[in-house]
Order: structure tokens, then sequence, then C-alpha cells
């Protein structure tokens, strides 16, 4: 299955690109971004994270941009607030440029629900 992203959401995709350039001095790639989201679905808990926190960071950040599509769903959340997903359907083989669009697709979907006006603003 290939993904297309249409000018309208290149453009929010730009927009989310500068917003979040802005927010943290830097650029941030699709691995930061599934991690700032991990971090924002463990209640946005800022510290030091061990490298395998981040592994577990990015894989909450993964399930959650994909639990609204059906790929994931929300089983629990654990004593130390980290919620836990299983996965529903199993996620179609692509290759790395639409991996990437489909991540991409996702996450704005996400982030479009926290910063819709910043995003859907021309």
């Amino acid at each position: 299955m290939e993904f297309i992203f249409s000018q309208q959401q290149n453009e929010q995709w730009q927009r989310l690109m500068s917003l979040l350039k802005e927010k943290f001095q830097q650029e941030i790639k699709l691995e930061g971004l599934l991690l700032l989201i991990g971090i924002q679905e463990i209640g946005g808990r800022v510290r030091p994270y061990t490298k395998e926190e981040k592994i577990d960071l990015m894989h909450v950040g993964l399930c959650a941009i994909l639990e609204p599509a059906g790929y994931y769903k929300k089983t629990h959340i654990d004593s130390e607030g980290w919620p836990h997903w299983e996965l529903v359907r199993p996620l179609e083989n692509r290759d790395v440029f639409n991996q990437k669009l489909f991540l991409r697709y996702y996450i704005l979907e996400y982030f479009l629900k926290i910063f819709p006006q910043e995003l859907l603003s021309n």
C-alpha cells in the first residue's frame, strides 16, 4: 500500500516541523517525534531516560499513533504509568519510503489533535 501526501498534508507537515523546531531549537527526525509522543503518552514526564527507556518510549509513541487506525489497542496502564498495547492488526510490509510516509501520516494526525489551529491555518 502506497501513501501519498496531499499538498495540504505536506503544508501541515512543514508547519509541524517548523513549530517543533522553534520549540526545541533543533530539527526533529521521525524517531524523535515518536519519542516525544511516547513521553506525552506517559504524562509528559521529562527526565533523563536510559537507552532502553527511549526505545520503549518510541514503541509507546508508535502504538499511540497507530491505535486510531486499528493497529493497536491499549490494554492497560501499569503501576509506573506506562501504557501497554496489544497488536490488533498486523502492519503491512512497506518499502522505506512508504514506511516513512505511513509514519508521517499518523504522526501528523496525532499532532493535529494537539495543535489544530497552528497546523490547519494557512
